[in-house]
């Protein structure tokens, strides 16, 4: 009897671990993959950066090429590394228990430069390639997303750059289901463009974001990232926009400031985040 009342209170135990794992956060119910872009903890390598964004609440992750891996592996964050690599990577992701949603900002500079991008996009269970390619490149570009099934999400660095304006991201979207935005909503702040108004432009075509608040504060009239709600990038009314698009897929964090340690600051704007998804209609 005493075997079997302790083998019930394990199985009890077991079970309020499961629920309390199964326990989602409020964005998830709408498909909202929200998580960091490694190239917030640049300074730190890829499996710091994935202890960082575990400690900030987060559970998916966006990688950029060029991060120094760590966790005992050799090498650096790269899409033509090769399938022992790949599988690393894939072991050192599980271990943390964050799974990647996107890679980038990238480009191939050849059409078998970018189809090795999509092949590592593919094993790794990659959704987005954020990417800022050359014009004449969307005409190989497309065919492969088709294949591959992969969300090319043009990304607008600030003006000048070539897909700083939702018209240009537009212009190469056309009516393809594989080619739209990955929104990076502090950047159109930075380019003198109202985020929720470009969101609106983008309509449908929104695939990815990089969520960020600047505020511009500093003595040669630069912006600079702040916790998220203190900013200019009208964080509350963005999320509005993004449930009355019923937006579905990653949201990347990237917070470019205090980089030493923005970790308190990143979990504070998740944090905000969270609340103001739960109160925004």
């Amino acid at each position: 009897m005493q075997n079997f009342k302790k083998s019930c209170m394990l199985c009890l135990l077991a079970l309020c671990s499961l629920t309390v794992r199964a326990q989602k956060n409020p964005e998830d119910k709408a498909g909202w993959k929200l998580g960091a872009q490694s190239y917030t903890f640049r300074l730190f390598t890829f499996d710091e950066a994935l202890k960082k964004i575990d400690s900030c609440g987060l559970k998916y992750v966006e990688a950029f090429p060029g991060q120094k891996l760590g966790g005992n592996l050799e090498g650096t964050m790269d899409f033509k590394m090769n399938a022992q690599k790949r599988q690393e990577v894939k072991n050192l992701l599980k271990k943390h228990g964050i799974t990647m949603t996107a890679f980038g900002v990238v480009n191939g500079k050849d059409k078998a430069e970018w189809e090795q991008l999509f092949e590592f996009a593919k094993d790794m269970g990659i959704l987005n390639i954020d990417t800022e390619p050359n014009p004449e490149q969307f005409a190989y570009i497309l065919p492969m997303a088709e294949k591959y099934k992969i969300n090319v999400a043009l990304h607008n660095h600030p003006k000048p750059s070539r897909f700083w304006h939702p018209d240009t991201v537009l212009k190469y979207a056309g009516n393809s289901k594989f080619i739209g935005s990955c929104s990076d909503i502090g950047h159109w702040v930075r380019s003198g463009l109202d985020p929720v108004e470009c969101l609106r432009q983008l309509n449908g075509h929104v695939m990815g974001m990089h969520f960020k608040d600047v505020v511009k504060d500093s003595p040669d009239g630069k912006y600079h990232d702040v916790i998220w709600g203190k900013g200019d990038s009208k964080v509350d009314a963005v999320i509005a926009e993004m449930k009355r698009q019923k937006f579905k897929g990653p949201i990347s964090v990237e917070y470019e400031y205090h980089w030493e340690n923005n970790g308190p600051e990143v979990a504070e704007s998740v944090k905000y985040f969270r609340q103001a998804y739960e109160k925004t209609k």
